[in-house]
């Protein structure tokens, strides 16, 4: 192979497997379990959203730490929406989300918090004491919002 090869610019245009335009965002996957039922809020704007929050370890085994991951859902009624608001709290999932950097007001003081939006959620594993006919190893996708 000849140094021009190697050292010739990247085509701009080289994306095969998409005919829209790139888009960024930030993404981050989590593998935890729902510390509680999912629950339906309203939203200041009028808009209903159903809000969850995954706790996930980390760490070695005599010092397990967790994380906990706050997470909006915003599709609209339909089965998608009630198959999230019926995980039961403890249920294993992997969540693909959308990370998004906000920032309020604390009493003067502009603090700033990753909010996550959920993309696709998948169940890996129902609580024990949890029995449903839709066991592990189903995905619903879920629009941003």
């Amino acid at each position: 192979m000849s140094l021009r090869t190697m050292f010739r610019p990247a085509t701009a245009n080289a994306r095969a497997f998409s005919t829209t335009s790139r888009s960024a965002y930030a993404k981050i996957q989590v593998i935890g379990r729902l510390a509680a039922q999912p629950e339906l809020v309203d939203t200041s704007t009028g808009n209903t959203m159903v809000r969850y929050t995954v706790a996930s370890d980390f760490g070695p085994k005599d010092n397990k730490q967790t994380s906990w991951w706050k997470v909006a859902n915003f599709q609209p009624e339909g089965p998608a929406r009630d198959f999230v608001l019926g995980l039961p709290k403890g249920t294993l999932i992997h969540l693909d989300a959308e990370a998004q950097l906000g920032s309020y007001d604390d009493e003067g003081k502009i603090r700033q918090r990753l909010n996550l939006v959920q993309r696709s959620i998948e169940v890996l594993a129902r609580p024990k004491n949890a029995y449903d006919s839709n066991a592990g190893g189903q995905e619903q996708n879920a629009a941003s919002g």
